[in-house]
């Protein structure tokens, strides 16, 4: 039998961790957070993803309980956190800088907010050995943080932060100071350690792959609002708005107006050239002004003219060469720039393509999402 999907979200009979309830938070003139309403259900990984200064630092800090909202309600597992400090919540911060105490070794750092809680020693060293093992740091448990590398002094303030068993552990930024090779490896230590656990993790990240990587669901936000929030798959291939389509990963947007024919949309873009065609669910009246957004990996490149419908003559400008994909940036008549992608399955293969080649793109109906403009 198939597993079930975790999408507690779409089931009405589940009860939100955490529910964001009409929230503001204005320091002086600058609204940080505006309205927003949101729920997080428990044993989610959520990630907030958007660029600095939109917010998402400023919603995890509400969560903790370092700021306090000017407007509205934050509740935790029902309760109303008003008035409620951040010690006294079922909640954990992971801080970007790790915040070790460079004098204690790793277990000690392990159990300091144990110690502080008064837990009994026996029972400490358990739950240490169990953070220990979790993390795979144990070979390392009596070394300072000095003597330890930068990805496990992350492990180690992970252990640290899940040690109090909180209800929700936020991460803020917390591969930020990492390699781009042990970023990835840790993002999935993070997720199998989530698993495990079944801790919800709500981590801010301004790092596109990242939150597409590790996150049941991601939340895009923009000036102190969330503008989508979907599963990562959702997010890239069914964007609600121009804005997300060109925050989440590489993005082909064609503006052009709207004239329904068939099951879909012929969208005129260029004086004097074919219009394209694209299906949607969604309605537009004529001549109404929308975009096309298509990723680059869903348009073909030939030089042969191909049967699509969707066909256009252009010629190469760039190419950018990155081991086991290519993209050759194409001008179109007019001007516009469309980026195309090919894997490169043989070595040096499709080499026949190079700058200045008169080139043909092409696409299927349903490739490109049409965006309201």
């Amino acid at each position: 039998m198939a597993e079930p999907v975790f999408a507690p979200w779409a089931d009405p009979n589940e009860k939100p961790l955490i529910q964001f309830k009409g929230v503001t938070k204005r320091f002086g003139d600058f609204v940080a957070i505006d309205n927003l309403t949101q729920d997080i259900f428990a044993q989610e990984f959520f990630a907030l993803l958007g660029p600095s200064g939109c917010g998402k630092t400023t919603m995890m800090r509400m969560l903790a309980g370092f700021e306090t909202p000017t407007e509205g309600q934050i509740l935790i597992a029902g309760q109303d956190m008003a008035g409620v400090p951040p010690n006294k919540r079922a909640v954990n911060m992971m801080f970007q800088s790790y915040a070790l105490f460079p004098h204690l070794s790793v277990a000690e750092n392990i159990a300091f907010g144990l110690k502080r809680e008064g837990m009994p020693k026996g029972n400490i060293d358990d739950r240490v050995k169990e953070m220990l093992r979790l993390t795979r740091l144990e070979r390392f448990a009596q070394r300072k943080p000095h003597q330890i590398s930068g990805g496990q002094r992350q492990r180690v303030a992970l252990a640290r932060s899940l040690a109090k068993a909180p209800k929700l552990l936020l991460l803020d930024e917390p591969l930020g100071a990492l390699d781009a090779k042990l970023r990835q490896q840790t993002q999935f230590e993070l997720m199998d350690i989530q698993e495990k656990t079944g801790t919800t993790f709500v981590i801010v990240t301004h790092d596109q792959e990242e939150a597409m990587t590790v996150a049941s669901r991601v939340a895009v936000m923009d000036e102190g609002r969330i503008m989508q929030v979907a599963t990562p798959a959702e997010i890239y291939e069914q964007p609600n708005s121009v804005y997300v389509a060109d925050f989440i990963g590489d993005v082909n947007i064609i503006e052009g107006t709207a004239t329904p024919e068939g099951k879909g949309y012929d969208v005129a873009w260029a004086e004097g050239q074919r219009p394209f065609h694209a299906e949607t669910d969604k309605s537009f009246s004529k001549d109404q002004r929308c975009f096309l957004a298509m990723r680059p990996e869903k348009v073909a490149i030939s030089t042969d003219e191909p049967e699509a419908r969707n066909r256009v003559q252009g010629k190469i400008i760039d190419i950018a060469y990155l081991g086991n994909l290519s993209t050759y940036h194409v001008e179109l008549p007019g001007g516009t720039m469309m980026k195309a992608q090919t894997a490169n399955t043989r070595r040096l293969s499709r080499r026949a393509l190079t700058w200045e080649d008169q080139v043909w793109l092409s696409w299927t109906d349903t490739a490109a999402v049409m965006l309201e403009g």
